[in-house]
């Protein structure tokens, strides 16, 4: 992954955002004309595959979140949650599913406290992922969630707008740590593997952008798994992550998927 800049950048509407280019993707209406250039410039480089992507990548966090929710996890702690749209994670989990949702953009962090104010057993916490002791001991996330209990933990398209120099695996590391056996894990991340070429345009184009970008490769992605048994069908794409059913498209995608048990 290529090295950028640690802090959070602080933007405004001038200033392509991630949360809202991925809302814009999804058929959302919480974004400006420069997330759109930038969403459409993405569109372009991959020949629309991203707007399957992304709401492809949405289905399996639905599928992931069930998953956990039938094993017994009750409660979810959704790191880089971006802005709230159809089908979120307490939605999905259903009554008594305790869900909090972390985000460091100020933007996402002003529509979620006025979408969520009203569901209970659902928090919202402004906080930057990749400092897991200050967001693990804030008194929202205490409040909500035990860590005496499993615990699912997501890291949905997010990590791969952690550089390496904030050191993504121990980041990760310290959650894992933080959790009981029979807590789930659930992660979705771009990879190298399947088009080099467009992800490296797809690089220069966040560059722009609130957060820039990096792709990882399928072992670097593995290596977050690290103290978890990946739930079959391990490290896939996103149409091949689904439980049950009976054919999955082979199409190929450049993110990866994958939930893991800590055992």
């Amino acid at each position: 992954m290529a090295s950028h800049e640690t802090a959070p950048r602080r933007v405004g509407a001038d200033t392509p955002n991630i949360a809202r280019m991925y809302d814009y993707w999804l058929g959302g209406k919480d974004n400006f004309a420069t997330d759109r250039e930038s969403a459409e410039e993405i569109v372009r480089i991959s020949r629309g595959k991203v707007l399957r992507g992304v709401r492809l990548n949405r289905a399996f966090l639905g599928r992931a979140v069930r998953a956990a929710a039938s094993a017994g996890v009750r409660q979810f702690l959704d790191l880089g949650s971006g802005l709230p749209t159809r089908e979120n994670v307490h939605e999905v989990a259903g009554p008594g599913a305790r869900v909090v949702y972390v985000d460091y953009d100020p933007v996402v962090a002003s529509h979620a406290r006025a979408i969520l104010a009203r569901s209970e057993g659902v928090g919202f916490v402004e906080a930057d992922l990749r400092r897991p002791a200050a967001l693990l001991g804030d008194p929202t996330v205490r409040e909500l969630i035990d860590f005496t209990e499993p615990v699912a933990v997501l890291f949905v398209s997010v990590l791969h707008f952690v550089d390496d120099a904030a050191g993504p695996g121990a980041i990760v590391g310290e959650y894992r740590d933080a959790l009981v056996p029979g807590s789930h894990m659930v992660l979705s991340h771009l990879s190298t593997e399947n088009f080099p070429d467009k992800i490296a345009q797809t690089e220069r184009v966040y560059q722009g952008a609130s957060a820039p970008m990096g792709a990882r490769t399928r072992a670097e992605i593995l290596g977050f798994f690290d103290g978890f048994e990946l739930l079959p069908p391990g490290l896939v794409g996103p149409t091949e992550w689904n439980p049950g059913a009976r054919d999955t498209s082979l199409e190929k995608f450049a993110g990866l998927v994958g939930v893991g048990v800590k055992h």
